[in-house]
């Protein structure tokens, strides 16, 4: 076989117009030459270093696919079956990482499997498979777990926690499962996944594998927790975090009381009830609460004892000065994580495994966390004030 590099025919190509990269590039056919050149080379590194009589035995053709187009390599063959080529692994069948990470990239915006194909050809000149790209992104599931189980910090002021609700296979049908995205605000005041937990119910059970999770993984302390109105979970935060603060998420307590109100008075309703989530103090806010029931409550019994049943734990946040309240009023700190989510899988549907859903969000976490290099506004005063109200709590975390 003839390994000479034709230097002076990419040379010419590079005359006559020829691309240099591309589909048809002239470094197509130069890669395919380097690259057998380098494979002659390993071969007979190898055979020397061999010391029974193993010699060639001929080559093997693969189709190889890189940034430059496709092309046929030889790969060296040995009597023996003992040569392993490095340049060019057994199974490999691209020539560069490029167009893996273009594939991931793609991925990584909310791109279908197809849409992904194109794209590759369109750029590159080389087809893959809806199978070859499926391939490529599995590589994010090591990624994945290896995220999931990352030590976390000691101390979190605030964690949030909420659900976003897709349909995923499961024995042969389609199921709707919750996923629930962990997010909490660090000391330094920056935001931060912690985990992504599914399961079909919501619970007790299903929330003490979540919050003894966190603790596993070097969480000791939680100050506040925003949550939306979770089955079962402040019966779990108490039993791993017994000091933490529960504070229900008002936004949603807003939204499911919205629900059961006719569209007449939805309007009007929700004007006034902004005077008691809007309160300056918990004993103004629970005047203009009554008063909101006399007017309303015959005709919306089931909104009033939902904001009575709840209202420990949806007024939490009235104990505290304006910059606390601020972070912890709602959930919406958590939803412009979901809003990455629906953005990924809007045209997606039903997905066929928890793992191709999984993968997905992981990528859009990646995402989200890109932007969280400023931490939040006024946090200064906000930890200062934390401090005081959580006296000793957050001394070792501060340094204090």
């Amino acid at each position: 076989m003839n390994i000479e590099i034709d230097v002076e025919q990419f040379a010419r190509d590079i005359k006559a117009g020829k691309s240099i990269g591309g589909k048809d590039g002239a470094l197509g056919s130069l890669i395919k030459q380097l690259t057998e050149a380098a494979l002659a080379a390993e071969i007979d590194s190898h055979l020397t270093q061999d010391l029974t009589k193993n010699r060639k035995n001929g080559y093997a053709t693969k189709t190889m696919k890189s940034e430059h187009g496709e092309f046929e390599l030889d790969v060296p063959r040995d009597r023996n079956g003992s040569f392993e080529p490095e340049i060019v692994k057994k199974n490999q069948r691209t020539m560069s990482g490029e167009i893996e990470e273009k594939i991931l990239a793609l991925y990584a915006h909310g791109n279908s499997y197809s849409q992904i194909a194109s794209m590759i050809e369109d750029i590159y000149g080389v087809g893959f498979s809806k199978g070859a790209i499926s391939t490529v992104t599995d590589k994010i599931i090591p990624m994945l777990q290896e995220w999931k189980i990352r030590p976390l910090e000691e101390v979190y002021p605030f964690v949030f926690l909420d659900a976003i609700h897709y349909k995923v296979k499961e024995d042969s049908r389609y199921i709707s499962k919750a996923f629930y995205t962990v997010l909490g605000v660090r000391v330094d005041g920056k935001k931060d996944i912690l985990g992504l937990y599914f399961n079909e119910s919501e619970g007790a059970k299903f929330w003490l594998q979540v919050l003894t999770d966190l603790s596993n993984r070097g969480v000791k302390d939680i100050l506040i927790a925003s949550v939306d109105g979770l089955k079962g979970f402040p019966e779990a935060i108490n039993s791993v975090y017994p000091d933490t603060e529960v504070q229900l998420c008002i936004v949603h307590q807003i939204r499911n009381s919205l629900k059961y109100v006719g569209s007449a008075n939805q309007k009007q309703f929700a004007k006034e009830l902004k005077k008691v989530y809007q309160a300056f103090t918990k004993e103004e806010a629970e005047i203009e609460l009554d008063k909101l029931e006399e007017k309303w409550g015959k005709k919306y019994p089931i909104v009033f004892q939902s904001w009575r049943n709840k209202w420990e734990n949806l007024s939490v946040y009235f104990k505290y000065p304006t910059d606390i309240r601020k972070v912890i009023y709602t959930t919406n700190i958590i939803e412009s994580v979901h809003r990455q989510f629906r953005t990924l899988t809007k045209t997606k549907g039903a997905f066929p495994s928890d793992n191709s859903l999984l993968k997905l969000l992981f990528m859009g976490i990646q995402n989200a966390q890109k932007k969280w290099t400023m931490p939040i506004r006024n946090w200064s005063l906000t930890i200062s004030q934390l401090a005081i109200y959580f006296d000793g709590r957050l001394d070792d975390a501060l340094n204090l």
